[in-house]
């Protein structure tokens, strides 16, 4: 049986392809297109995922879409579908039953509660439920405006960022200031009976910016609109905001065995590494694509169990479900560009230039196999530095990506050396939450370090990636650390890389180095 999940129809549209319960190919929009037009039928990525799947059009039973579709209506996106898939069955999915079914089908667990929590989806903002083999309850429903997703996003705006886009960086801003002001967001969220009912006088519709607070608010937040804010102070705002936020999703989660968490809040890692670190829970499971694109592999899920009523259970093994490309497809375009390159034979080679390059405190682009689906970089899109380079971090931050300094990089390691270095929960395995580095490493990691020894850990398991597994063993022969610096190939604003024609653009407009796709190695 062949499913075909949409999801993020809305904005971030994604696309997944599940034969027989196992989701074997997705990818999403931004990445495959590098533009995204609202409202249109992303005909051109559902070829390509399908491409990539193997799989014919005639031979999809279903397509699953999670709400909502888009703002040409139902009609419109309905008789596109029949149109490319005359056959298929088609199952809406409400929005976080989609999430749901992404974070506990994902999961390895045969019972669990799941969370769901997000801005607005579909009117909702989250929803507790039971998962059981191939079943999910729902349990109770929270509604906007009681939004966790929404008080972020309105606190994002107050510090001069955009809102439904940069939550991430007041995340990574919290773990430098002291949240003295988490009472205020607290009295605001009313955790009476465990889930927020936020005050209303809080809020000010007619009040442009400064996230639309109402002067009530602002002032016990001691924000005035005569003044801007010091950085001291947007720190600890952040840091009250984020203390609060992790206090609300763990009165609402409750406490048990084991916990699956989805939906876009969820990709705030702190957040998770707060709920590993409770100990209301025994187990803790975030799905790694939380946000609206996972959901095409909840719309999946949720159709191979709840619309085909199948019980066979496949746990997500791996996000690297996007498209690869062969040494032709890499030397048609390198030969194009009229670029120099030397071409490595074996992997051995292709090790051994990588490590070179390392050693030599060079910033290399590694692009190796298929592309992965979601946010992170797991060693198949990545930008790699040695944490030995003490200026690794700044050159990354200032003359690659363009970015704030308080955002730091993920260090992938073999995860079964993880622990030497680092203390870290199971979700590291996709970056989905953040580590503490070992006292006596701290100075090493000096620059990949958040606040109170917070570091973002990537756990490489060689069954999930054996290419990178293998660079990161015969790096740490080389230099006694098997760890390296590990961000997004990718540009400042740019999603990641997903062609060698993307990858050259990126890597000739940037500070990069040197380039390593596939067998090919390109030096500046």
């Amino acid at each position: 049986m062949t499913i075909l999940g949409l999801g993020g129809l809305l904005n971030d549209p994604a696309c997944a392809v599940m034969r027989d319960g196992r989701i074997v190919a997705a990818i999403e929009q931004k990445k495959l297109h590098r533009r995204f037009e609202r409202g249109v039928f992303p005909a051109e990525l559902i070829r390509e995922t399908l491409r990539v799947a193997g799989v014919p059009p005639v031979e999809v039973d279903t397509v699953a879409i999670a709400r909502p579709f888009g703002t040409r209506g139902e009609t419109r996106l309905h008789l596109s579908v029949r149109a490319m898939f005359p056959g298929a069955r088609i199952a809406p999915v409400e929005h976080h039953q989609a999430h749901a079914a992404s974070a506990f089908f994902a999961s390895p667990f045969e019972r669990a509660t799941v969370l769901t929590l997000d801005h607005s989806g579909d009117f909702r903002c989250g929803a507790l439920w039971h998962g059981a083999g191939a079943r999910l309850t729902l349990e109770r429903e929270l509604y906007y405006p009681d939004s966790l997703g929404d008080l972020f996003s309105r606190v994002t705006d107050l510090l001069g960022f955009q809102a439904r886009a940069d939550e991430h960086k007041v995340q990574w801003m919290s773990t430098a200031g002291e949240p003295k002001l988490t009472q205020v967001f607290l009295d605001h969220l009313n955790l009476t009976d465990g889930w927020p009912r936020v005050d209303l006088t809080a809020y000010d519709a007619d009040r442009p910016g400064l996230g639309g607070f109402s002067a009530a608010f602002l002032e016990k937040l001691g924000v005035s609109s005569d003044r801007a804010l010091t950085e001291a102070e947007k720190r600890d705002i952040a840091a009250s905001l984020q203390n609060a936020v992790e206090q609300a999703v763990m009165s609402m989660a409750g406490e048990g065995e084991n916990l699956c968490i989805a939906g876009g809040l969820a990709m705030n890692v702190l957040l998770i590494a707060a709920l590993e670190r409770s100990g209301r829970w025994q187990n803790v499971y975030v799905q790694p694509a939380a946000g609206n694109a996972g959901t095409a592999l909840g719309a999946a899920w949720h159709a191979w169990h709840q619309f085909h009523g199948r019980r066979e259970r496949h746990a997500l093994e791996s996000l690297s479900l996007g498209p690869a490309y062969n040494p032709e497809d890499v030397k048609q375009i390198l030969e194009n560009c009229k670029l120099r390159f030397r071409y490595l034979l074996t992997t051995g080679e292709v090790i051994g230039a990588a490590v070179d390059q390392l050693a030599s405190d060079k910033i290399v682009a590694w692009m190796q196999g298929r592309m992965e689906f979601g946010p992170r970089a797991l060693g198949n899109r990545s930008i790699l530095a040695s944490p030995l380079n003490p200026y690794s971090t700044e050159n990354l931050n200032v003359f690659i990506k363009h970015r704030e300094p308080f955002r730091k990089f993920a260090a992938s390691v073999p995860a079964e050396l993880a622990a030497q270095y680092f203390d870290v929960g199971p979700n590291a395995r996709f970056i989905a939450t953040v580590g503490r580095v070992k006292d006596e490493h701290r100075e090493t990691f000096a620059s990949a370090v958040l606040g109170d020894g917070l570091v973002r850990v990537h756990a490489v398991e060689e069954s999930e990636n054996p290419l990178f597994h293998r660079l990161l063993h015969a790096w740490g022969k080389k230099t006694k650390l098997p760890v390296l610096y590990n961000t997004s190939f990718n540009l400042f604003g740019d999603p990641l890389v997903c062609t060698p024609r993307d990858a050259v653009r990126s890597f000739y407009s940037s500070g990069v180095d040197a380039m390593i796709a596939g067998g090919f190695l390109l030096e500046k």
